[in-house]
């Protein structure tokens, strides 16, 4: 289960560079510092730190009770592309682990998020369950779910391992939103987005007692002519 985002103390700092804003025509990548964002982006809920794997920078959400969120508003994103690799774990209701993008505060923002446990499971429901739009505080999982059943949440297929990385790219054209998951050339999941902001921040998002690692988060912005 979920619950609200508790906020626990932390400095509101940003990155050592200029704020960018994005809007409509292809822009240069801007991959992400995460090292720089573990000690400088604004922390909810959560303890991150950095490892040293492979030669990148993983961050890391520890483990806590309800959601973390590790977020910038240094970046202010609108149309475009962004892409992470992201590993959670194979534990039943404890792995929930996303991107939470068009962040206007620690606890308004949209998200797209896995749930690893679900992958490959073997019961249809929870097979149906594996990775979930949702937009707080309007609109969390529960009411997507009991009110459009099937809409804002999908399967992966094929299945990406539980325990291993997962890369995952979120295509934002306005309101519309195609998640795509591994290398599918198709979405797997499609929506229309629901909170009403345009654009606003990036951050990486853990649910319910879930730790998550992060890397090679990189934004590919569409901006205005």
């Amino acid at each position: 289960m979920h619950t609200s985002i508790s906020r626990s103390p932390i400095c509101h700092c940003v990155l050592p560079a200029a704020a960018l804003v994005f809007a409509t025509t292809a822009a240069p990548a801007q991959r992400v510092d995460l090292k720089a964002a573990s000690t400088s982006w604004t922390r909810v809920n959560r303890s991150a730190s950095v490892i040293d794997s492979g030669g990148m920078h993983v961050v890391r959400l520890d483990e806590a009770p309800g959601m973390g969120l590790l977020w910038t508003k240094s970046v202010d994103f609108a149309d475009g592309d962004i892409d992470v690799d992201m590993r959670g774990r194979d534990v039943f209701q404890r792995s929930f682990i996303g991107i939470a993008f068009r962040v206007a505060s620690d606890s308004v923002f949209d998200a797209v998020y896995l749930r690893p446990f679900n992958f490959a499971a073997k019961d249809s429901t929870r097979h149906a369950h594996a990775v979930q739009y949702t937009s707080y505080p309007g609109y969390p999982w529960e009411r997507l779910r009991a009110e459009s059943p099937g809409r804002y949440e999908a399967a992966i297929v094929p299945a990406p391992g539980a325990n291993g990385w997962v890369h995952l790219r979120l295509a934002l054209r306005g309101s519309d939103l195609q998640v795509y998951v591994g290398n599918a050339a198709t979405p797997t999941l499609h929506v229309t987005t629901l909170g009403g902001r345009t654009h606003g921040g990036i951050g990486l998002w853990v649910g319910e007692s879930s730790p998550g690692d992060f890397a090679n988060l990189t934004l590919h912005p569409r901006q205005a002519r």
